[in-house]
């Protein structure tokens, strides 16, 4: 039987305590405070990164910077420490020293402040493909705390935004690539990230997806004023950024607009084919006094006028030139101007988590 004590007894009551400790493991969605930042201080800073695989160097003192809404590429050769530099900006490295920051939160220090303002596209495919496209960003969306009626109309908006929403009930195994393509794109934009990071978003997709991928990453930018890194090798998709960080060998050789580094060149392109490349090269630099260099059993010379030099130069060697080339400087010449040879050749690639040696033929 219970027995109930007067009104004023005011002895305690026997009873069980339960203690109650704090859910560490609990995380809290709320949005961080976000450091002041001036309107036209960069949306990302990078300072001075080093990081070595054992007694490899990947990244030899990196620096640039982003601005806000801009479309920033990374272009370099596989083993030129692109992929190191996406993996620590991305929080999933931390560099052997120096520094970057997103948004004004340190990629090293602040990692899960800084997570909560990025949006990551890797070049493996995460989609789900036994889920519907509604399916994989529900998913997503739990990973960064949205819930409910504001999830499901993020999610509509987003599908809506990459032209998906017709298809939110379908299996995303039924999708082109391209259309899978959008679903990661839609995963990584779903929390209204800052900044958007793409490692080699094209790779496996047609002419025609690639040209609507990049069309879209220019609506975000744009519209959205979304700043977008986009690590590449391919020189047409590095034309399309706003600015260009050309890295080889983990060194920065190049930062600038893709105009700006190809008026440095400046003139034009000319490549003569010969039957001895060295003896021609040498007898154009006693006979005209510039710089002949053979590459690839080419001559390769940059000239102002190459239009006017080039009869000057078959004239004076009648029979030695078999074929010849005369062109603008594109960014591949920049590549070659900056570091002596071509973009695509026999080289070594570091593998991102063992920083073991990689050998790779690139095509031409």
């Amino acid at each position: 039987m219970v027995q109930f004590r007067s009104a004023d007894d005011t002895r305690p009551l026997p009873g069980v305590e339960y203690p109650v400790t704090p859910n560490l493991t609990a995380l809290d969605f709320a949005p961080p405070a976000q450091p002041a930042r001036p309107a036209d201080q960069p949306i990302i800073a990078v300072h001075n990164i080093i990081h070595r695989y054992q007694d490899r160097t990947a990244l030899n003192g990196v620096s640039f910077d982003v601005r806000p809404a801009e479309l920033f590429g990374l272009l370099g050769p596989n083993g030129s420490g692109k992929t190191t530099l996406f993996r620590i900006l991305s929080t999933l490295m931390v560099p052997t020293s120096g520094s970057a920051t997103i948004a004004g939160f340190d990629a090293v220090h602040q990692p899960g402040a800084l997570r909560r303002h990025i949006g990551v596209v890797f070049q493996a495919q995460s989609v789900d493909p036994k889920l519907t496209a509604y399916e994989n960003l529900w998913h997503q969306g739990h990973l960064y705390g949205l819930r409910g009626p504001e999830l499901k109309t993020r999610i509509n908006e987003i599908l809506t935004r990459v032209g998906l929403l017709d298809r939110s009930a379908d299996r995303v195994e039924t999708f082109s690539g391209g259309m899978q393509r959008r679903i990661e794109l839609a995963k990584g934009l779903l929390h209204h990230p800052e900044v958007l990071l793409l490692d080699e978003p094209t790779t496996g997709l047609d002419p025609g997806a690639r040209r609507d991928l990049w069309q879209y990453l220019q609506i975000l930018r744009d519209q959205e004023r979304v700043s977008v890194i986009v690590t590449t090798h391919l020189m047409e998709e590095a034309q399309r950024c706003d600015r260009l960080a050309i890295l080889n060998e983990g060194n920065l050789v190049a930062l600038g607009t893709p105009e700006s580094l190809t008026r440095e060149i400046g003139g034009d392109v000319i490549l003569l084919e010969a039957r001895d490349p060295q003896t021609l090269a040498g007898h154009i630099r006693n006979k005209f006094h510039v710089d002949a260099t053979v590459m690839d059993n080419q001559v390769r010379i940059e000239i102002e006028n190459g239009h006017r030099f080039v009869p000057d130069v078959v004239e004076a060697f009648p029979g030695e030139i078999q074929s010849l080339s005369v062109s603008k400087p594109t960014l591949e010449d920049v590549f070659i101007h900056r570091t002596g040879h071509r973009f695509w050749s026999e080289e070594a690639e570091l593998a991102p988590e063992t920083g073991k040696k990689k050998t790779k033929k690139k095509p031409s």
